[in-house]
């Protein structure tokens, strides 16, 4: 009987699913809703079912044979054992490992090599591997941590609104953009932050990115200093041996050129995507048991 592998790449927005042959060879590939185990398992559970059978469905594979085939999922809050636990006890493989999403991503990015990845979007994490060993360097999120990311960068930018509404600063044309966004009333800038989670911030900041390659001096002075705290986490890499940065997320392609000289020089094209790096990991860990 053939048992197949699949990769899931599970987030707060979808649920990735990938099935391959024993070799890590895909077959296919298919998505289904956000698949956040912390907020909502169960839903978590059904989208993690659901992208998996629209594989198979894809591949042209009986979904019997999900029931007889191992997994590698890549999760955000594997870290938290209540919902590892609750998660792993339902689902319908034979075998499954749940992981964190960083470090499928860092698998599929880097493969088996030394290096680090970096995911910038809505919030930041630096991921990195010394022979073997794996470090998680920030990610706490936006209240505490997230220097640099989307949501941070957004904020910064509404923040910034504000200063040159009450004449504190220059107003240019991104900050002139938000007021007028919000109908030239700073108390609408006001009530939208007091409810906006980190998402909502982080839509504002392709905005800045946008503006600074124009020329715009506030998106300028916004990014520099988004970079600079991006920069640092860079330099404690570097001192602990990174020689091999991907920049990975919905920011990563935009922050090449706003870093420093010493990093870019470090920065490479990553080999796969997450979901090809929970393949990988399968097939190291279930790749010789799925001949038996």
């Amino acid at each position: 009987m053939t048992v197949y592998l699949i990769g899931i790449d599970g987030g707060g927005t979808s649920c990735r699913a990938a099935v391959a042959g024993a070799n890590g060879s895909i077959l296919a590939r298919a998505q289904a809703g956000p698949a956040n185990i912390l907020s909502d398992p169960d839903t978590a559970l059904d989208n993690i079912t659901s992208a998996t059978r629209a594989a198979f469905y894809a591949a042209g594979i009986n979904a019997r044979s999900i029931a007889s085939a191992r997994a590698v999922l890549g999760v955000a809050g594997n870290n938290v054992g209540d919902a590892v636990h609750y998660v792993k006890n339902r689902l319908l493989f034979a075998e499954a490992d749940i992981e964190s999403d960083g470090l499928i991503a860092l698998h599929g990015a880097l493969g088996d090599n030394d290096g680090a990845v970096v995911i910038m979007g809505t919030g930041t994490i630096y991921i990195s591997r010394q022979r073997s060993t794996v470090t998680y360097t920030g990610g706490w999120g936006f209240t505490v941590g997230d220097l640099g990311s989307g949501a941070r960068v957004g904020h910064a930018l509404l923040q910034e609104t504000l200063l040159a509404h009450d004449g504190i600063h220059d107003m240019s044309a991104v900050s002139a953009s938000v007021l007028a966004e919000f109908k030239n009333d700073p108390r609408n800038i006001v009530e939208f932050a007091r409810q906006a989670k980190p998402g909502a911030f982080g839509r504002y900041a392709p905005r800045v990115f946008d503006h600074a390659n124009q020329g715009d001096a506030v998106a300028t002075r916004l990014l520099n200093e988004a970079a600079a705290s991006v920069d640092e986490a860079l330099d404690c890499l570097v001192a602990q041996g990174t020689q091999k940065i991907c920049l990975l997320g919905g920011l990563g392609a935009l922050y090449p050129s706003w870093i420093a000289v010493r990093h870019q020089n470090l920065l490479a094209f990553p080999e796969g995507d997450a979901l090809t790096g929970a393949v990988a990991l399968a097939v190291s860990r279930f790749g010789r048991r799925s001949h038996e």
